[in-house]
């Protein structure tokens, strides 16, 4: 029976090779996944590990709880503290850290690096040994920096050169007096570096006199567990933490594994799903071959063999084109992986330099998911194949499904359709997260269920094509009833085109609507022409607010300050505005009281008034951060949305309590609405300053919009995977189908079906499963979409279905490609078979 089977696999090796092609291309999505998160990852650690290796032990500031009314400050990090530190036996020496946002404009006023990745600190001079100077000298005042060689190259800077900064929004022009190498991860993965003197840095960050961090390092004997032990001696108690470097480099690693793992898990999600459309091809095959060697099996039954034999020689063939898919599979992905590195560079995000990481782990998943895979889906025909009796077989009567299996499989079908509409319509009813098990679990029954039902699907929907194919004379007629002559292979060839497109499908449905509610959302929520903020999402100066007021054709502005404020013993988080102008800025709906903001008069958002059983005239006591109190009343309730929400206060009553008054935000109105010149005018106003965003609404919106497209082409392209193995399915069961009717062809060539004809009647036969695919798919995403709307519809107020009915066309459109495209070489080879050799084989 061994030598039996592999010699079926080589007499089989065309029909077997779109099967091996589906699985190498599932197995080189895994292995090709694996191979590219674990060399980021490894090069990531390593890289950031570099950074640690000048610090043995790291104290920071602990933030203190707050306690009844009173806002508690964090400690402060200060010189005497550093020098202290430094004293502490054991130590060698201790330097103070301050960092934060700093981005770089190039030569032509465009940000360098990576926006988030944009970093700014303190330069120790020539005894800073973490950035060592490769050109010039140390930075002396504010006028003056240094930054990293890689944003020197990138940027085309040399010593000398005046540079445009910016930390919060003003535009600083410091020359450059030196260039530094340095192992930060930051800057190794596309980022920038600028320093400025100690004193410099303090100032521009917002931390006179303070540190971020004190770096301590050991003197020579020194454990790094003995200096934190020290250092945990002579700091006071619960004020401040001490972390020692080879802690700070695990934690960095830790948290790299965990940021990569997400990357990893979807990848792999969309690789399952390719490997899952993979075995409807498989099963499809191996259902084929087995239909094709029925009389060869019953002869070897019939000399002796057992089911259990018959049965693991289809499985043995399926573990060979299992490992021979895997093999392949895995040296697919190594360039896959390496690929994917390579276009991270190209796109311009920079990578470390490190070698591609090949895991013992990532062969043994590629060789194992190949194999697994590929007997699992051989399993059932096997097994099939084994219980149909010697003489039955050896009659060919065994074909005919019999009423039972029939009734069981639509039973079984219907119920599973049922639990899963039942499932992800109680969902809809739930609110937020609350209905996303109960709706992934009621989607996946509900696929399941609707593939056991395609069978039964297929004959009324592939009928209702009969008209069209009407016109196509004899071709059609035949392309119609040889798609229903086989219900079980049609269904498992469209399922795999079915859940690629319900997957596409469902994802549009979501996005288009989601687009909408924002853009909705922006246009009622807000009047403001426009928003300035950060590039990276970080504070705003407080003089942005002045300078944008000052701009001409500006007539009202506020800037959104947010600071913590205590009530009753809870920390909310404020939201500071102009009080005489945010009616002007915003149009949010009133529920109870007045829309007015002013000395001692807030409004707060439903969630919040709810919370504290507020309504219009309600008044209570705030406790400030600088344990001030005042009392305020509530003049009016307003609905909130993701754009604004929460207490909003006057910044005449808030911003005297702040020690370092910033802003997230700037809303501007102007005389003459949203145009390019305004814009422009706003922008020279604030220095052309890379680092600031000045938006109108509807750039906010294309933003989004950026992002959703972003978005869904990534997922497109992801997708696309499982639906080139679909095609492969289409054209596996189309090739197979044709030899398999071989004869039938011949005798139609025989009375006068020309080639031409026969060409068309696969054509068409593969264009009617292929669209059938398709209308299920697109009916299942339509149907996931509106579901997963009704979550989101609960967390966002203006979320409404758009149903994208172009999109949807093309969707349709594209799978009646892929039908064609499919049938050119099965059809090709159909219309040249020789009609006498045709006749005679079986």
């Amino acid at each position: 029976m061994f030598r039996t089977a592999l010699r079926n696999v080589l007499a089989h090796k065309a029909r077997l090779l779109m099967t091996v092609l589906a699985v190498m291309l599932g197995v080189a999505f895994v292995s090709g996944t694996l191979v590219f998160t674990n060399t980021i990852s490894d090069a990531l650690q390593k890289s950031s590990a570099k950074g640690f290796d000048r610090v043995d032990v790291a104290v920071t500031a602990l933030a203190q709880p707050d306690v009844g009314d009173r806002i508690s400050k964090t400690p402060e990090l200060t010189q005497a503290l550093l020098e202290r530190s430094a004293k502490v036996p054991g130590a060698a020496s201790a330097v103070g850290v301050v960092s934060g946002f700093t981005a770089i404009a190039d030569k032509d006023g465009k940000l360098v690096g990576g926006g988030f990745q944009s970093q700014g600190g303190n330069y120790w001079g020539a005894r800073d040994a973490r950035y060592p100077l490769a050109e010039g000298r140390a930075p002396s005042g504010k006028g003056e920096v240094v930054i990293d060689s890689k944003t020197a190259e990138r940027a085309g800077y040399e010593v000398g050169d005046t540079v445009r900064i910016s930390v919060d929004g003003p535009v600083l022009t410091p020359k450059i007096t030196g260039i530094f190498t340095t192992d930060d991860g930051n800057v190794a993965a596309g980022g920038s570096l600028a320093l400025f003197d100690t004193a410099s840095a303090q100032q521009l960050f917002g931390k006179p006199g303070a540190y971020d961090e004190i770096d301590v390092q050991a003197a020579a004997g020194t454990s790094q567990g003995a200096l934190k032990s020290a250092l945990d001696a002579a700091l006071p108690k619960g004020r401040f933490e001490t972390v020692t470097g080879m802690q700070l480099a695990d934690d960095q690693a830790k948290m790299i594994a965990v940021s990569m793992s997400g990357m990893k898990q979807a990848l792999l999600v969309f690789a399952g799903i390719a490997l899952f459309v993979g075995t409807f091809i498989i099963a499809n095959t191996f259902t084929m071959l087995v239909a094709q060697r029925t009389k060869e099996l019953a002869l070897l039954r019939a000399v002796g063999a057992s089911r259990r034999q018959v049965t693991r020689s289809v499985l043995l063939e399926a573990f060979v084109v299992g490992t021979v898919a895997g093999v392949t599979g895995l040296v697919a992905g190594i360039g896959i992986g390496a690929g994917l590195r390579s276009l991270l560079g190209t796109l311009g995000a920079t990578v470390p330099d490190g070698p591609l990481v090949v895991s013992p782990g990532t062969v043994a998943a590629a060789l194992g998911v190949g194999v697994v895979i590929t007997m699992l889906a051989a399993w059932l025909p096997g097994r099939r194949a084994a219980r149909i009796p010697p003489v039955a077989a050896m009659s060919s009567v065994h074909a005919v499904a019999s009423t039972k299996s029939l009734v069981l499989r639509n039973t079984l079908g219907a119920l599973f359709s049922a639990a899963g509409v039942a499932l992800v319509l109680a969902a809809t009813t739930m609110k937020g997260s609350d209905g996303q098990a109960p709706m992934g679990i009621g989607a996946a029954l509900l696929i399941i269920g609707v593939f056991i039902l395609t069978p039964l699907l297929s004959r009324p929907l592939i009928a209702a094509a009969a008209p069209v194919l009407r016109i196509f004379g004899v071709a059609g007629k035949l392309a119609r009833q040889n798609s229903v002559r086989n219900p079980r292979r049609t269904a498992a060839t469209a399922s795999a085109l079915m859940i690629g497109l319900t997957l596409i499908t469902g994802m549009t449905v979501m996005a288009g609507s989601v687009q909408q509610a924002i853009d909705k959302m922006a246009s009622s929520a807000i009047r403001a022409d426009y928003v300035v903020s950060m590039a990276n999402g970080s504070e705003l100066s407080a003089d942005i607010d002045e300078k944008l007021k000052a701009t001409a054709g500006v007539t009202a502005t506020s800037p959104l300050r947010n600071a913590p404020g205590r009530i009753d013993g809870t920390t909310e988080y404020l939201t500071g505005v102009t009080g005489s102008t945010i009616g002007e800025l915003t149009d949010l709906k009133v529920d109870d009281g007045a829309f007015k903001v002013g000395v001692g008069q807030i409004v707060v958002d439903e969630a919040t008034a709810k919370s504290y059983g507020w309504k219009a005239g309600s008044s209570f006591t705030m406790n400030y951060e600088d344990g001030k109190k005042q009392r305020l009343t509530v003049s009016g309730v307003y609905e909130g949305n993701e754009l604004i929400q929460g207490i909003l206060v006057d910044n005449a009553d808030l911003t005297p309590h702040l020690t370092d008054p910033a802003d997230m935000q700037v809303m501007v109105k102007t005389s003459g609405g949203a145009s390019d010149g305004t814009k422009d005018r706003l922008e020279k106003a604030l220095g052309t300053n890379p680092a600031i965003k000045v938006q109108s609404k509807q750039d906010v919106s294309d933003d989004i919009a950026k992002t959703f497209t972003l978005m869904l082409n990534m997922l497109y392209g992801l997708l696309a995977m499982a639906v080139i193995v679909a095609v492969l399915g289409v054209v596996n069961t189309l090739a197979m189908s044709v030899f398999e009717r071989s004869q039938e062809i011949g005798m139609l060539r025989a009375i006068g079906l020309d080639r031409r004809s026969v060409k068309r009647m696969v054509r068409l036969e593969s264009l009617v499963i292929s669209l059938f695919g398709a209308v299920l798919g697109l009916g299942l995403g339509v149907f996931f979409g509106w579901a997963a709307g009704e979550l989101i519809g609960t967390t966002l107020a203006t979320y409404e279905l758009v149903l994208p009915w172009g999109r949807m066309g093309v969707f349709l459109l594209l799978a009646a490609g892929v039908g064609l495209l499919a049938a050119l070489w099965p059809a090709r080879r159909a219309s040249r078979l020789n009609m006498l050799a045709a006749i005679k084989s079986e």
